[in-house]
């Protein structure tokens, strides 16, 4: 009497084929539809831990930390430099949600670099900026500008000290001529000067004096005097803040 052995049922190839597509884990070159590689490791077909990254478009490549397909964690950016025919990097530090976030460097051009805090892809926090010229600002920055409290070297060796606003000085400050022997402080609006008092300063050892020293004031009550032409320019200054 003849047996007769029911089939086994075979899942649909499209079940393989979506099995097997799935990435999770280390995985070789994957490319994407518009060219772009990674190598590196997956979780549920996203970027998740250690990868790279090329974009095909400009050449930029990326080498570092993933959470659910964004860089996140540690990583450095580097892009090709046509004239040296190698790459150059333009930043290395820390990453949050795909966007610069907390310490790091960015390389701008030759001996132009920033070192400092990062939030949104912008210099916010505390950051030192060197600039090509040989001028250093070090102190507070927002939305990618010195914003608050901070200092500029200048190449020749002046600096101010004072408040910053929208990448200017604003407020309160003090300019050390230390080239000519003179020390500044007063009030500035947009970059510029409007009172303040100037005193000699170093001016013993300064390389460039001047020809003659600060004479003595001889108004009554400077004092008074500067307080009021500071009330001028504090008053729009706090009403604009409002």
């Amino acid at each position: 009497m003849p047996i007769s052995k029911c089939p086994q049922k075979s899942e649909p190839l499209w079940k393989e084929w979506d099995q097997k597509a799935q990435k999770n884990g280390l995985r070789h070159q994957v490319y994407a539809v518009n060219g772009d590689c990674y190598v590196g490791e997956w979780k549920d077909n996203m970027k998740h831990g250690k990868g790279i990254q090329i974009w095909k478009k400009n050449g930029t490549i990326y080498e570092g930390d993933w959470k659910f397909g964004k860089r996140d964690g540690y990583g450095t950016l580097s892009l090709p430099d046509q004239e040296m025919g190698k790459y150059k990097r333009v930043y290395l530090g820390w990453w949050k949600k795909d966007k610069k976030a907390g310490y790091g460097i960015q390389f701008f051009g030759p001996r132009k670099y920033y070192e400092g805090e990062w939030c949104g892809s912008k210099r916010s926090g505390w950051g030192r900026m060197y600039h090509s010229n040989g001028d250093i600002y070090e102190g507070q920055w927002r939305n990618d500008k010195p914003d608050g409290e901070g200092m500029l070297h200048l190449k020749n060796g002046n600096r101010y000290e004072g408040h910053w606003q929208r990448g200017m000085k604003n407020g309160s400050g003090r300019f050390f001529h230390l080239d000519h022997g003179q020390l500044f402080e007063g009030f500035w609006v947009d970059d510029v000067a409007k009172c303040g008092t100037m005193i000699d300063f170093g001016r013993d050892g300064a390389p460039e004096p001047t020809q003659f020293p600060i004479p003595e004031v001889k108004i009554v009550d400077p004092d008074s005097v500067l307080e009021e032409a500071l009330a001028l320019f504090r008053k729009p200054e706090e009403e604009g803040g409002d």
